[in-house]
């Protein structure tokens, strides 16, 4: 495949993946009506449409969802050729594209990557934060950092830090609406509910053994944000499932509780997540080392 070949893959699966012809054009430096006809002639060249453009935020249609999948897959066998080229210079470099969710990728991972950059200065890194897991085999990404369950078995994925969950609130709360002594107290309490993925709203599952207890709870104020969620439960608003690595802090300087700690919530472990290439690229090994050497463990 020539040059242009490649970056015109490139450029469909920025599109694809921003959802936006303009944001594919700042990404490649473009002026928007240049990524406009070049999406034009792409489609022309393939006498298909690849694109809805019937409403503001751009989609695929089947044969550009086709199209997608098949230069996904194209690009990541150039970039595997092109590491097991290069696997015996000892050196890091090359790009890195990485995901990890919106407030984590921001107040966390962002400082890392500044500082691996800083010891590895001939690796590019590109990090997106986005607030729902991505499919890494389509995607594109080299790597995802993700607290929870492991999204797909099709990965190899390395555990960076145990982490716990805990019931917490703040003692204003508990102050003026009482301490639950039981998981049942829970229903007539105020709950803040964190609306993740897809998991059911509104129901919380705690583990006893090898048997799980599943809770249905209520509250008036529900977000899919973290940090909202968070600053609701120091606001005094209600009962929250956080896990340690948010909690500690607020739990040391007694604005918020643990409640209920003898009832064990799911754990939500650190995980970097990776496609399981025999000859992964030294970039991408040295930051994984990089990330369980400044967060962790390795699990």
């Amino acid at each position: 495949m020539d040059n242009s070949g490649a970056s015109e893959l490139e450029f469909f699966v920025l599109v694809a993946r921003h959802g936006s012809l303009a944001a594919a054009a700042r990404a490649l430096d473009l002026t928007p009506p240049a990524a406009t006809k070049r999406l034009a002639q792409m489609e022309a060249r393939l006498g298909v449409r690849l694109v809805n453009r019937t409403t503001r935020r751009l989609s695929l249609t089947s044969e550009g969802e086709t199209y997608l999948a098949h230069a996904a897959r194209i690009l990541a066998a150039i970039r595997e050729m092109e590491d097991a080229v290069a696997c015996n210079r000892t050196a890091p470099r090359g790009l890195l594209r990485v995901n990890a969710s919106l407030g984590f990728g921001r107040t966390t991972i962002a400082p890392i990557v500044s500082a691996f950059c800083k010891r590895h200065p001939q690796v590019e890194v590109q990090l997106d934060v986005t607030d729902r897991p991505v499919d890494l085999v389509e995607s594109g990404y080299d790597l995802a950092i993700r607290f929870g369950a492991l999204p797909d078995k099709r990965l190899a994925a390395r555990r960076v830090l145990s982490n716990r969950r805990f019931l917490c609130a703040s003692p204003r709360y508990l102050q003026q609406h009482g301490e639950p002594q039981t998981l049942a107290d829970l229903a007539r309490h105020r709950c803040i509910l964190h609306r993740q993925n897809d998991d059911a709203y509104g129901i919380w599952r705690f583990n006893e053994g090898e048997d799980s207890e599943v809770v249905k709870v209520h509250g008036a104020l529900s977000s899919n944000d973290g940090d909202i969620v968070l600053g609701w439960a120091l606001d005094g608003h209600g009962i929250l499932i956080r896990s340690e690595w948010d909690l500690a802090k607020y739990v040391k300087s007694g604005r918020l509780r643990v409640v209920l700690p003898q009832y064990a919530l799911p754990a939500a472990d650190l995980f970097v997540c990776y496609l399981n290439r025999r000859n992964q690229a030294a970039r991408t090994r040295a930051f994984i080392d990089f990330l369980v050497e400044h967060l962790g463990e390795t699990g």
